[in-house]
């Protein structure tokens, strides 16, 4: 079973006619522009290769902020309707689609929002990017959304490392962070976004320490060398069991991401460099992520 445990929702249903064409460019993913305006339809071809997929997108901060035109403001808005809108894709698919919730810790309704989004919408995780969202992932009002996870058997999926967005504090996304957050949260599964890229090292070593915490392996293929060595760190400190597949959706594809899998030692091909085990990578695109989580 192949389940893609980071996919974004889609804002629109069908294609907007009066919305201007617009792409995430080139510092999202190299060599390439991404439409932002990619519908349901488009989602649903995109995930024929997995069984299953988490969807979601990013409640924005209240408190507001400055934009910077990269077309983050697509993937993140309002937090009632980014899991109105979760909840409506998962509704119409749900044997395909697992919807998480998003909210910003210091939204005051924070809680209230985890609430209806898991009893009314039937949202099951919760999605949080907190240098997107400009929190700090270690404050008081971070740890009591956490908390309320842990209460209620919710994972957290945490993007972690770079964003090519000028007002997105790095240091809020560097995987050390969460070595603090899963010692205040021992039962609390959580999920590294982009194994923290490109602090992958410090990725490895937090998600080696702590059970219920794992890393996913999206937006990694397409700066190749990187992605070998983010690969061979997790070989050489043993934690490529703790590694989901995901691909980043609209960025990549599932098979995008599952064919580059099983193409990571073509960067040192003709070299002495030790490859990475191929036969491990395989069971990456077969674990069953949801079990892992809690959602199965």
């Amino acid at each position: 079973m192949l389940i893609d445990v980071h996919t974004h929702t889609p804002r629109h249903r069908e294609r907007p006619q009066d919305e201007p064409d617009g792409s995430f460019g080139p510092v999202w993913r190299p060599g390439q522009a991404i439409p932002t305006s990619f519908t349901w339809a488009d989602h649903l071809e995109a995930m024929e290769p997995v069984d299953r997929a988490i969807v979601f997108n990013i409640a924005a901060d209240p408190r507001g902020g400055r934009i910077d035109g990269s077309g983050i403001e697509q993937l993140m808005y309002e937090a009632r309707r980014v899991n109105d809108d979760t909840a409506a894709f998962v509704r119409a698919y749900p044997d395909k689609l697992i919807g998480f919730l998003s909210v910003h810790p210091h939204d005051p309704g924070a809680l209230d929002e985890i609430e209806r989004a898991t009893q009314e919408l039937g949202l099951r995780g919760i999605k949080l990017g907190p240098n997107y969202q400009n929190f700090d992932p270690l404050s008081p009002e971070a740890f009591r959304v956490y908390r309320r996870a842990q209460e209620l058997g919710l994972p957290i999926l945490f993007h972690q490392g770079t964003s090519p967005v000028q007002f997105a504090d790095l240091d809020y996304a560097h995987p050390r962070h969460l070595d603090r957050v899963a010692m205040a949260f021992p039962s609390l599964k959580i999920v590294m976004a982009h194994m923290g890229h490109p602090w992958q090292a410090d990725c490895c070593v937090v998600i080696r320490k702590h059970p219920n915490v794992y890393a996913d392996i999206s937006a990694q293929f397409y700066r190749p060398w990187s992605y070998y060595n983010a690969l061979r760190l997790a070989t050489e400190w043993g934690v490529l069991d703790k590694l989901l597949f995901g691909s980043d959706y609209p960025f990549a594809t599932p098979r995008e991401t599952l064919d580059a899998l099983y193409r990571v030692n073509d960067v040192i091909e003709g070299t002495r460099l030790p490859p990475v085990p191929i036969r491990e990578l395989e069971r990456i695109a077969q674990r069953d992520s949801l079990a892992l989580l809690g959602l199965a």
